[in-house]
């Protein structure tokens, strides 16, 4: 509580997915002066859109989560802009951060700067072995460079930065847009699509082999706070649940909780992504004593019923069930 007293933070994207966790837990720490930058007023692309965000709020802490992302699916349709948005969005922030006497900036990276074929469990020093699977490597290219910037300011201007790197998360509150969701919300889009419509199976991309790791939203945030009260350091820390599940076994689950029966299809014309996800997760522990609490069932569960409640009523689901 004593840490954000008085602190004037700036969350970029702070209206998002995981911007509001992080806004909610931060006032929940008693932190009063929080500044959320919509797109409409603040273009982060654009320099002078950065250096006026900076002159009005006049942050001692920016935590920068916002990003331009998507599925496989919107990676392969958008790899410049999604390279470009990301990229300009954080280089120019980290600059003015520094040049505006910012005490602390907090980099959220992604799982997809990996290399492709990192071995299980990823470590954070095996981030440069190799190049990034290629449907999101634009991308997870885009915010490694964060973490080259962060480092280098370090050395050269002693500027606060850290570098986070949190797994694919999931929770109340998703993306459920079918051009651009994460593979959790798609499948539960699918098969409450299908469930309702009365359809006899649906289809998922990939051989369904692929495994993924995924952190609930809420320990995303409370791992980003931590961060930001604890660490200032140099090297980048992976913040996961520390478990992988074959994406085949995810379907299942999702099915089973969502009531869906039918067969699911596996379209091995499409590409599985990365084949196996899942972070080390000591060094979050050891730093700032994080770990994640929600187990993939109970918050699935949790996410599904969030889900439904945004649906008519007259739908054949029953929320007590979960």
């Amino acid at each position: 509580m004593k840490f954000w007293k008085n602190k004037r933070v700036i969350v970029t994207g702070g209206a998002g997915f995981l911007g509001q966790a992080v806004v909610g837990l931060l006032k929940q720490r008693g932190c009063q002066h929080i500044f959320i930058p919509r797109s409409q007023q603040y273009d982060l692309k654009k320099l002078s859109a950065v250096k006026r965000l900076l002159k009005e709020a006049q942050p001692d802490m920016i935590i920068h989560l916002a990003a331009v992302v998507g599925g496989i699916g919107a990676n392969r349709e958008n790899p410049g802009k999604y390279f470009y948005d990301n990229l300009m969005m954080g280089v120019q922030l980290i600059e003015e951060a520094r040049l505006c006497g910012v005490e602390k900036f907090v980099a959220a990276g992604t799982i997809c700067a990996y290399p492709k074929f990192t071995k299980v469990p990823f470590k954070e020093d095996d981030i440069w072995d190799g190049y990034p699977e290629e449907t999101n490597a634009p991308y997870g290219l885009a915010k490694k460079m964060l973490l080259v910037q962060a480092q280098a300011y370090r050395q050269q201007y002693d500027f606060n930065a850290i570098y986070l790197l949190p797994v694919n998360l999931y929770g109340p509150g998703d993306n459920f847009s079918p051009q651009s969701s994460h593979v959790i919300p798609a499948l539960i889009k699918k098969c409450f699509d299908a469930k309702l419509k009365g359809d006899d199976h649906i289809v998922v991309w990939g051989t369904g082999k692929a495994s993924r790791e995924f952190l609930y939203v809420d320990d995303a945030a409370r791992g980003i706070v931590l961060a930001s009260e604890k660490y200032n350091k140099s090297d980048p820390v992976n913040l996961g649940a520390g478990f992988e599940i074959k994406i085949k076994d995810l379907v299942e689950m999702i099915a089973r909780l969502t009531g869906f029966k039918g067969k699911i299809v596996f379209d091995v014309s499409q590409p599985d992504g990365q084949p196996r996800r899942c972070l080390d997760t000591s060094r979050a522990k050891k730093e700032f004593s994080f770990q994640a609490k929600v187990k993939l069932e109970q918050g699935l569960k949790k996410t599904i019923e969030w889900y439904i409640k945004g649906h008519d009523e007259s739908c054949p689901y029953e929320e007590g069930r979960l």
